[in-house]
């Protein structure tokens, strides 16, 4: 019998998904710094499961700690967080796209330069961040991580300008990508966003002192007051002064482009709860259900959700077709890799380790299945098949999003183009027969549009950032297309 390592079992079961690269967030000013960081990267946790890290600063030095697996399994206790005194705080949950699974890859990255230390935490991918590599490695820079953030620092470094944040604008400046980034020094909080907005980061308040985060879902969990989205392209620098008051400069580029969100924050990544780009994520959801039941239309019994990301579509379906909801499928929420045991026995399982059939409300009913997207199919082929075991007389698939073509470079880890279940077949009603559905059918780009901005998508200038549906790519790729397409990092083995 063949055995697999955990991580792989759990990659056959979980490689059916998006996965976002990380969550941030970042407070200055605050006495318990360091708790308030770890109570949001709680919030934000759905961004980033491998690791977080959090690093303050007392006043005398920096402190930081960085821990392999959820933020609920190490910054509870108080004896970790008695190891991060300051009122300065940045933390960083991660999902890894850039950079292999190694504790020294972990952020926020610091480093000690000639203008004091800084340390940096970012969500998203540089484009050209392997591109730059290449080039400070050329003349002579020695690289710790595999990490794109690392890259940022080496640039702060080399940059002529006297100030700290004079120096951040300079090297990010010259990122090209998707980012949401926060940084700290011994006394500023600096903030700063892409110049297109792919990614979302926003700025809120607690007892007068400035915090930045991923989502406002971040901000909810502390009892905080949000006060706006981070622009596009805006770097904000928070300082204390010498009386301890805060002084805020927030600085907009020159050449400022129009924002183009992130589509997938809206679709799957980002939590119901929170409002991005001033849009509730949850209604947002809701109304992908709505559009898809007016586009897609089937005579059915019950409206089941895949949980938990299609539960919002599927009430908007249920809503607008008259269809009863109810939950068909029931999530297991305590699957973890230490539960898999490595045979194929268990491998055989599948979703089942995640999801059960709920007999009462599928057994002799024609069914339709919400998801919130698909990508490889593999996980709706064994959903289907566990519903049709539970009794269900027809299986119907509605897609609250549209068919996947292209791979991500801004932050989300998707497979190979070739993996992606919509280039794999021919049409349609060829994906419905791999997948065992009666029928399939996906949200239109303009409904999925009209659902989270109200209209239609503009052809000529997006309004939210769609390649993987559409292969309209908002930069240039230069990691892709350049010289260093194709190359890899050289790692060293870590037991860490």
């Amino acid at each position: 019998m063949t055995h697999l390592r955990a991580a792989e079992i759990h990659d056959e079961i979980d490689g059916d998904t998006l996965h976002e690269e990380c969550g941030v967030f970042g407070i200055l000013g605050h006495p318990d710094a360091a708790t308030l960081a770890a109570l949001g990267l709680h919030a934000l946790q759905h961004r980033g499961q491998e690791a977080a890290g959090i690093v303050t600063f007392d006043g005398k030095q920096f402190h930081t700690e960085k821990r392999m697996g959820l933020v609920g399994d190490h910054y509870t206790d108080p004896a970790v967080l008695a190891k991060l005194p300051g009122s300065i705080s940045i933390g960083h949950t991660r999902y890894s796209t850039t950079g292999e699974v190694a504790l020294r890859n972990v952020q926020p990255l610091f480093a000690e330069l000639e203008v004091g230390g800084i340390a940096i935490a970012h969500n998203g991918n540089f484009t050209n961040g392997l591109t730059l590599r290449r080039q400070i490695i050329a003349t002579g820079a020695i690289c710790q991580s595999t990490s794109d953030t690392e890259v940022v620092l080496h640039l702060i470094a080399r940059s002529r300008h006297s100030s700290t944040a004079d120096r951040f604008i300079d090297a990010i400046r010259q990122m090209e990508g998707g980012y949401a980034m926060v940084a700290m020094t011994r006394t500023k909080l600096i903030a700063a966003r892409d110049p297109i907005g792919i990614r979302p980061l926003v700025m809120g308040e607690l007892d007068g002192k400035p915090i930045f985060c991923s989502e406002t879902c971040a901000l909810d969990i502390i009892g905080a007051k949000y006060i706006r989205d981070v622009e596009n392209g805006e770097v904000i620098i928070c300082e204390i002064q010498p009386d301890g008051s805060i002084q805020i400069d927030a600085r907009k580029a020159a050449n400022r482009q129009p924002e183009r969100l992130c589509l997938f924050e809206y679709v799957y990544f980002a939590r119901p709860d929170s409002v991005v780009g001033g849009r509730s994520v949850y209604v947002a959801r809701k109304n992908m259900g709505i559009n898809l039941a007016k586009e897609s239309p089937v005579e059915a019994d019950v409206v089941v959700p895949v949980p938990d990301g299609g539960t919002p579509a599927a009430l908007g379906f249920a809503q607008a077709s008259g269809i009863p909801f109810e939950y068909g499928i029931i999530r297991n929420h305590y699957v973890g890799r230490t539960f898999i045991e490595p045979t194929q026995q268990i491998r055989a399982f599948g979703v089942k380790l995640k999801h059960s059939a709920n007999r009462a409300m599928i057994e002799g009913k024609r069914v339709v299945l919400v998801d919130d997207s698909i990508v490889r199919g593999t996980t709706s082929l064994k959903i289907v098949q566990m519903i049709r075991d539970a009794g269900a007389t027809e299986v119907h698939i509605r897609v609250a999003s549209p068919m996947i073509f292209y791979p991500d470079f801004y932050g989300i880890d998707t497979p190979n183009a070739d993996k992606l279940l919509a280039n794999q077949y021919a049409d349609i009603k060829a994906m419905a027969k791999y997948i065992g559905a009666d029928s399939l059918e996906f949200l239109s780009i303009d409904g999925l549009y009209r659902a989270v901005g109200g209209e239609d998508r503009n052809n000529a200038r997006p309004q939210f950032t769609d390649h993987y549906f559409t292969g309209d790519y908002p930069t240039r790729l230069l990691d892709k297309n350049g010289e260093t397409a194709g190359l890899k990092l050289s790692v060293l083995a870590s037991n860490g």
